[in-house]
């Protein structure tokens, strides 16, 4: 096959870094992609904005399949275009991926089909309706921008004049434009995260490796909340009970739900979960594969990404065999100075080719460019250092050990990704 990937940072680095190794790929470009993945893919002009350009670009090359890594395109109605078109491409059409373009469409599709989710204490409209919410709300709360923020139209607070504020950057000052023309305000879901990721062709799915996100941008989860700052993928935080819980209460409702909605789905489906004391339930739906945790989890996929793929769209994937590797994968984000707020950019960047030289470390490039033979910061998160290793324990250490080997002036990365949980590993095998 002949793949075409639509974006440019660390998860499409990630997707074509798996794809090139795919018995069943000849050939893999990336629209635009960056120069770091140039040795994995032929990367090509697109303004992933441009839907109807996407298609005549992927027409023009001849592929046999076109991956969508970021929700934007698809937003937008990238996948009803080539469908119009006779062209082949992974991602879910218009109407249903409102399950990620907007939080109140996701969460009324919940309570319409039962799927276990937090509580709705108001939907807003403007910011004097939101802050009378507020001042009858039973902290702590989440309130969320509608739309499409990056991952940053999210508060979780106890603090009333925090709230406030949040209110008034999304709804007056307009920090996320369009997006914050509505918020939903619910309540906060207490115990721990999880990332479950499914490859579904509607009816049959595989799921991806189970994985855990650091949204906040600094150690010990102190700091704003960011798009996420490292995951980590062990098969031990997803027990096979609670993975039944999953995929009878929240996975079949809800690829049951957009057969009877009418919205065919063929592509990635995320599920962001909160494990609570009383049962997995949803924080958030996206309609792709996630960032950073792509970066993670296909370390420890061993099979052919690029059948998989291909047998979604074609609504053949029934019978396919995933297989997954033993042990643990994690990945951990380089982040330029200022991020998430205002990202240094330009900012040189030494010590790549060493870090690439660390035995079971892969880097992946997120937000830099060239400049003649020099590599610069060109977005927030820059870097995204992976390794896979036979347990948790020895994927960190390798993770780190290449991380360490990257100078950039201002930049940083947490430190404890991944670390609970090898504390909880220790603690167990002393018992």
């Amino acid at each position: 096959m002949k793949i075409l990937v639509i974006g440019g940072g660390g998860r499409e680095h990630a997707i074509v870094w798996k794809l090139a190794r795919s018995a069943s790929v000849e050939k893999v470009w990336c629209a635009p992609g960056n120069p770091g993945m140039a040795g994995d893919a032929e990367c090509v002009p697109l303004d992933v904005k441009e839907v109807k350009a996407a298609a005549d670009l992927a027409a023009r090359l001849g592929a046999d399949l076109t991956v969508v890594g970021p929700e934007l395109p698809l937003v937008l109605g990238v996948a009803d275009e080539f469908a119009r078109r006779g062209l082949g491409l992974l991602g879910p059409g218009k109407t249903a991926v409102q399950l990620e373009g907007s939080k109140i469409f996701s969460k009324q599709f919940m309570e319409r089909h039962g799927i276990p989710t937090a509580r709705v204490h108001a939907i807003c409209e403007t910011a004097a309706a939101a802050r009378r919410a507020l001042e009858i709300a039973h902290y702590p709360i989440v309130i969320k921008a509608d739309g499409l923020c990056a991952g940053k139209g999210v508060l979780v607070t106890s603090d009333a004049g925090e709230a406030a504020t949040f209110v008034d950057r999304v709804m007056e000052k307009r920090e996320f434009g369009g997006a914050g023309a509505r918020v939903m305000i619910e309540e906060a879901l207490a115990g721990e995260e999880l990332s479950y990721i499914i490859l579904t062709d509607g009816k049959d799915f595989i799921r991806m490796a189970p994985a855990r996100d650091h949204k906040r941008a600094y150690d010990n989860d102190q700091g704003p909340n960011t798009g996420g700052m490292g995951v980590y993928s062990v098969d031990e935080i997803l027990p096979a009970a609670l993975e039944r819980d999953i995929i009878e209460k929240i996975v079949r409702p809800t690829l049951g739900g957009l057969q009877k909605e009418g919205m065919p789905y063929r592509g990635f489906l995320y599920f962001g979960l909160m494990l609570t004391a009383s049962g997995p339930k949803v924080l958030e739906y996206n309609c792709r594969l996630g960032d950073p945790e792509t970066e993670a989890v296909v370390l420890r996929a061993d099979f052919d990404f690029g059948e998989a793929c291909s047998r979604a769209e074609r609504g053949a994937l029934g019978n396919f065999q995933a297989m997954w590797h033993a042990g643990a994968s994690v990945c951990v984000v380089i982040a330029s100075r200022g991020y998430p707020e205002n990202p240094q950019t330009g900012v040189p960047i030494h010590g790549l080719e060493e870090a690439g030289k660390v035995p079971g470390a892969v880097v992946f490039h997120a937000g830099t460019r060239r400049s003649g033979a020099d590599w610069l910061t060109n977005g927030g998160r820059v870097l995204v250092v992976s390794a896979r290793g036979e347990n948790l324990a020895s994927a960190c250490e390798t993770a780190y050990e290449a991380a360490g080997k990257i100078q950039i002036e201002g930049s940083f990365y947490r430190r404890d990704i991944g670390r609970h949980q090898v504390e909880s590993d220790a603690r167990r095998a002393t018992k």
